[in-house]
């Protein structure tokens, strides 16, 4: 069943409540014995400066043709995301997706209101911001859970009830979100008619439920490297499993 912005979760609990994907084994996923070969980006361009929306609703970074393809379905409230981007996106960017071997996709898994305030306001600018406000929003974590706890069940919960057009205008300027992009590139007004889209909103829970649907992704992050899912969480997992498919 499509999930619709009534029937978010209402309990503050919940939304900052841990989250978890597969344990850190390193099964599943592509394996090769042969080395795949580098690919030259255009000239005067950088395979991490190509980025797009992909048809999953996701967001690619890297060569379009890679032959590796790395997915990760990524909550910004999830900290097991953020360690995984502390980790890794600096590596993987610099090491694999600039080869052109590698091309690294992030798609947002909503898990609660304010994982999707989040998630909206760092596919505001457009694909070419995405990353870095992504992984921006990903350390700011702990200052958007005080503010969050600071809030208060009855605050959220009126929030919550309020018009869609409004609600995560709302979310946004309790968890102090509006200022933290504003200090990223995008305006308050720009903002917040990212917030007030709701179409955005419904697209993301749409795509969200196709993933939990299609691949059984029941936390986050979870990965699929070439369409196979990677049981495992952290870097030396994924980029083990990288290396067997050959990104070496």
């Amino acid at each position: 069943m499509r999930k619709s912005l009534s029937l978010l979760p209402i309990s503050l609990a919940f939304a900052l409540a841990a989250c978890g994907g597969a344990n850190d084994t390193a099964e599943g996923g592509v394996s090769s014995s042969d080395s795949v070969e580098s690919v030259e980006a255009p000239a005067g361009q950088k395979w991490s400066e190509t980025v797009s929306k992909t048809d999953a609703g996701g967001i690619v970074m890297g060569n379009p043709d890679a032959p590796i393809k790395l997915v990760e379905y990524m909550s910004i409230t999830c900290s097991h995301c953020k360690d995984f981007g502390e980790q890794a996106f600096a590596p993987l960017r610099d090491n694999y997706v600039e080869s052109g071997k590698v091309s690294f996709e992030v798609r947002n898994f909503v898990r609660d209101p304010l994982d999707l305030t989040a998630a909206i306001l760092s596919r505001c600018g457009g694909e070419s911001p995405f990353f870095p406000l992504t992984e921006q929003a990903l350390s700011n974590q702990g200052t958007m859970f005080e503010k969050a706890q600071s809030m208060g069940e009855a605050t959220y919960s009126d929030i919550l009830k309020s018009t869609p057009e409004t609600r995560f205008v709302r979310l946004a300027e309790q968890l102090g979100l509006i200022a933290f992009f504003q200090q990223r590139g995008i305006s308050e007004d720009q903002a917040k008619a990212c917030l007030a889209d709701t179409a955005v909103a419904e697209s993301l829970m749409n795509d969200t439920q196709k993933a939990a649907e299609e691949f059984n992704i029941e936390g986050t992050p979870t990965f699929l490297l070439n369409g196979q899912k990677i049981e495992g969480t952290n870097w030396a997992v994924v980029e083990t499993k990288l290396k067997e498919a050959g990104a070496r």
